[in-house]
């Protein structure tokens, strides 16, 4: 039989799902206040211009609606009709505020979604109970659903089918990344304290492939003492640098230079890779002009300049705060970047264009050497994470480690809420916390500390009084007072728990006043162990009744090629009405 790289697009697996993308629509645009569904005996109606949809829910607490896939049927005109994601937004796109110029694009993200969906349900079936004990790399590439509250959630516009194979995460392939050398006085490099990019070239590529790089610039009539070298995803090279920058190949300002002979494994977020080949050496982050849940998946090399800066002042508050080694708490650093600056485009172009975010990287440090006796890795997003048989991660996790659901829960919750907590009480520095941004550390099945990662682009400083270095300035953000604690409110409680509480639920494990008592106590437990900072908690509750519901897919249907704007996040968010504070009582 002939291989095609479109098997994978049969009529089962495309059913299969659209039937679990409209589940998802229909839970969290509700949950978004986008839809109003009906009750109707023991099921809920949803009615639009031409369908009229029924399906049986869960309710629990933050209005989350467990919807159930099996239950989701479609009438036109009272007869049945085919569960169909595409026919589903096109129908609705109006009420979900979706504009007539930005509809096609929203559609073509969710058939790409729904093109992955089916790649995923085509590949092995690991179950929960084998990923329960299964290594850093399998867990990453087994991951099925993406963002959990994002319905179009891989789209990764400009992947062709061949693409998608090479360098999606869910794919596993090994991957040789492009490198290329680029002239200096048209480059920007910074690195970490006590660190020098010629050194990390070193470790990172070894000296055979560097004589080997040098020898290829000085064939081409170029002197390798004027070049910095850095690499390109394949995909970036082959799509992007070779043509769009054909202008500074054809001068010499770049130099194409080959692959290195270290394989690399993609990792969620697409364009950060995971050294296969050597595991102790650092991740690389590649700019990918991608368009992927909401924005071009670009590098600015004028942003990149004060990473390492920032890298090395939040790594320094967290080693140095006694708490935060108490938890374990750790983050992994971006110890270097280095971006090219096109003359023509930055000629041309408005400094957030995507034009100017095409050519560039960064290196983040490996978690390996950090793990002692005993300990494993997993992306905290599998924690989300329910295999084809409808059993949770979380739950085969529990079940490994022996302990009680109560007990283990606590453990994960102190491992990763309470330093965000203490982040935010001692400095008012957030992060982006969601499932990918994390590495749990899990011994004996328990996650017990959590390491951070995607520092620079996604942390933020609320405190006009937290000191910072100037290069690290730019993090400090101007967020009204009562939006502060949404950086847990919405993406830790509504992101993250949302989901956990209903799935612990599912397998009878625990019900979720069990679960949000579990919250509470570690919250509770947390501040009353630190009176000193006793007016911040009551400055900024968290036992308030209710909390603002900050709605992310509103923002990527209102403009899903770039959802926020990156100088002003929080004026670019969109709120609508409240939710209840499961902690609150």
């Amino acid at each position: 039989m002939t291989f095609s790289e479109t098997d994978h697009l049969t009529p089962e697996h495309w059913a299969i799902a659209n039937r679990a993308l409209v589940r998802k629509a229909l839970a969290e645009f509700t949950h978004e206040r986008l839809f109003e569904p009906v009750a109707d005996g023991d099921e809920y109606v949803v009615t639009g211009p031409v369908s009229v949809y029924r399906f049986s829910a869960g309710r629990y607490p933050l209005n989350h609606w467990e919807v159930s896939a099996p239950s989701i049927t479609r009438t036109v005109d009272g007869a049945a009709a085919r569960i169909d994601a595409l026919d589903f937004i096109t129908e609705f796109h109006q009420q979900l505020g979706i504009g007539a110029d930005m509809l096609p694009v929203y559609l073509e993200e969710i058939s790409s979604t729904l093109a992955s969906s089916a790649y995923k349900l085509s590949k092995a079936d690991l179950t929960a109970a084998q990923l329960a004990t299964a290594d850093f790399q399998t867990i990453e590439s087994a991951m099925t659903e993406g963002h959990p509250c994002f319905v179009a959630n891989n789209g990764r516009l400009g992947f062709g089918v061949a693409d998608y194979r090479a360098f999606a995460p869910e794919a596993g392939a090994a991957v040789r990344l492009t490198w290329i050398a680029v002239r200096r006085d048209r480059t920007s490099v910074s690195v970490s304290t006590a660190l020098d990019y010629e050194q990390l070239l070193r470790s990172e590529l070894g000296p055979g492939v560097l004589a080997r790089f040098a020898a290829r610039i000085s064939a081409v009539g170029g002197d390798p003492a004027d070049y910095h070298l850095m690499p390109v995803h394949p995909w970036q090279w082959e799509n992007k640098t070779s043509i769009t920058f054909a202008a500074d190949v054809a001068q010499r300002h770049i130099v194409h230079l080959g692959d290195s002979d270290d394989d690399y494994q993609a990792q969620q977020s697409i364009r950060t890779f995971f050294n296969r080949s050597h595991p102790e050496r650092n991740y690389v982050k590649t700019a990918l002009s991608v368009l992927n849940m909401g924005f071009m998946r670009g590098l600015s090399p004028t942003y990149m300049q004060a990473t390492p800066a920032i890298n090395d002042w939040v790594y320094g508050v967290v080693e140095n705060d006694l708490v935060l080694k108490q938890y374990g708490f750790s983050v992994l650093r971006e110890i270097a970047a280095i971006g090219y600056h096109n003359s023509y485009y930055e000629a041309a172009t408005p400094k957030t264009s995507p034009y100017r975010k095409m050519l560039s990287a960064l290196w983040r440090e490996s978690p390996i050497p950090q793990l002692g006796e005993g300990e494993r890795l997993a992306t905290m997003a599998s924690l989300l994470h329910v295999d084809r048989h409808g059993h949770s991660l979380a739950a085969a996790l529990i079940r490994e480690s022996g302990l009680t659901p109560r007990a283990w829960l606590r453990t994960y919750l102190d491992a990763y809420l309470v330093p965000l907590l203490h982040c935010f009480y001692s400095y008012e520095l957030v992060f982006m916390p969601h499932g990918e941004n994390l590495i749990l550390v899990l011994k004996d099945a328990v996650p017990t500390r959590v390491i951070m990662k995607d520092i620079a682009e996604e942390i933020a400083v609320l405190s006009p009084d937290t000191p910072l270095p100037e290069a690290a300035e730019r993090v400090r953000a101007d967020v009204p007072e009562d939006e502060k604690l949404l950086s847990i409110f919405t993406d830790v409680f509504d992101c993250i728990f949302r989901f956990l509480g209903p799935q612990l639920d599912a397998e009878g494990l625990l019900t979720p006043d069990e679960f949000w008592a579990v919250v509470g106590e570690s919250v509770r437990d947390y501040q009353q162990g630190h009176p000193e900072l006793a007016e911040a908690f009551a400055r900024y509750d968290m036992f308030a009744p209710e909390f603002a519901l900050s709605c992310l897919n509103r923002l990527q249907l209102r403009n899903n090629q770039q959802m926020v704007d990156l100088t002003d996040i929080a004026g670019s968010l969109q709120f609508i009405g409240t939710l209840e504070n499961p902690i609150a009582t």
